[in-house]
């Protein structure tokens, strides 16, 4: 998916280092969501909950925008061929489908609890509209930052459906890492998790989890608690690295459905502007340069008629180094 904000905001992000803690529980940091329209009069209207002042990556995941249910006839999924520099895209889908098309030659259908992770290091573009016969779009669409050592990487596309993992009180679908002895095979150039967890109605259910992680618990439906802290639908909970269990609770007479994200802290800087990810305000100066121009960086999206996605105009001043605040 493309950031299609017409004055995207210019980060420059990094993961700080947490303070010191009391003993016992961590404390859960509640993130709420800001309102962004995709497109233009049928826009879809999408949840972001990364990045934001708060927090701008948890572990090296940095982009997380969550939308739906909506009205696919009216404001159903049609985004043009964009770029990507620097990132790995992330698509997961509760429902609804949504056609793929990128400069690899991959075409391909996004279905819910079906994970397509696209990479573009170097760069690459791609297409994304809902299906016709799709009548209610509803998912997120996450980004990854990969580290220096990778982030010119080839293009690269893969596919992964996981086979539901039953525990006592939920349903996990592992799209990336490893939870409740269920692993994807998927590829990534940082350890992540990346899970789908459905609590049933009125149920504890603790997960053991990788201390050296930093998590983020996204509610998708229902009144979740994680480690007794409310969290309402759209908004993301974050729990520093140092826990080794999380504790979710659903409060409602029906089943919740969570996005969890985690990973080890992103020690490095990065600079997000619109779709692109480098690691200096010349660097995405350059990519939206070349983007425009039609440079070969991006490659073409076969079988997308119509027109690219033009890159909005740069900020006026260069972007300031910024990263995630200390812990008090």
């Amino acid at each position: 998916m493309s950031n299609a904000e017409v004055a995207p905001a210019a980060l420059a992000c990094g993961s700080a280092a947490d303070g010191d803690r009391s003993a016992g529980e961590p404390r859960v940091e509640v993130l709420s969501a800001r309102d962004v329209p995709l497109g233009g009069p049928r826009a879809l209207l999408v949840r972001r909950t990364l990045p934001q002042r708060a927090r701008t990556l948890i572990g090296a995941w940095c982009f997380a925008d969550h939308y739906g249910p909506a009205d696919a006839g009216a404001t159903g999924m049609d985004v043009p061929p964009h770029p990507h520099t620097g990132l790995q895209t992330v698509s997961w889908l509760f429902s609804g489908e949504i056609e793929h098309r990128d400069t690899l030659g991959t075409h391909a259908l996004v279905r819910p609890g079906e994970l397509n992770l696209m990479t573009g290091g170097h760069g690459i573009a791609h297409s994304e509209v809902s299906t016709p016969d799709t009548e209610i779009l509803h998912g997120v669409q996450l980004w990854v930052a990969l580290p220096e050592e990778h982030r010119n990487a080839p293009r690269d596309f893969q596919h992964h459906a996981p086979a539901p993992v039953r525990i006592d009180g939920a349903e996990l679908k592992v799209f990336l890492g490893s939870l409740a002895g269920s692993t994807s095979p998927v590829r990534t150039f940082t350890p992540l998790l990346g899970a789908e967890i459905t609590l049933e109605p009125r149920v504890t259910v603790t997960l053991s989890v990788d201390p050296a992680f930093e998590h983020g618990l996204l509610v998708d439906s229902g009144d979740v608690h994680l480690i007794g802290t409310a969290l309402r639908p759209a908004e993301l909970g974050y729990v520093p690295s140092g826990a080794d269990t999380l504790t979710l609770v659903n409060d409602s007479d029906a089943p919740a459905r969570t996005i969890l994200l985690g990973g080890p802290p992103f020690e490095e800087e990065i600079v997000m502007w619109w779709n692109f990810i480098g690691r200096s305000h010349e660097d995405v100066v350059r990519a939206r340069e070349e983007w425009q121009a039609g440079s070969d960086r991006f490659g073409e999206v076969e079988g997308r008629p119509g027109l690219r996605l033009p890159a909005p105009a740069l900020p006026n001043a260069v972007i300031a180094p910024r990263g995630n605040p200390r812990r008090r």
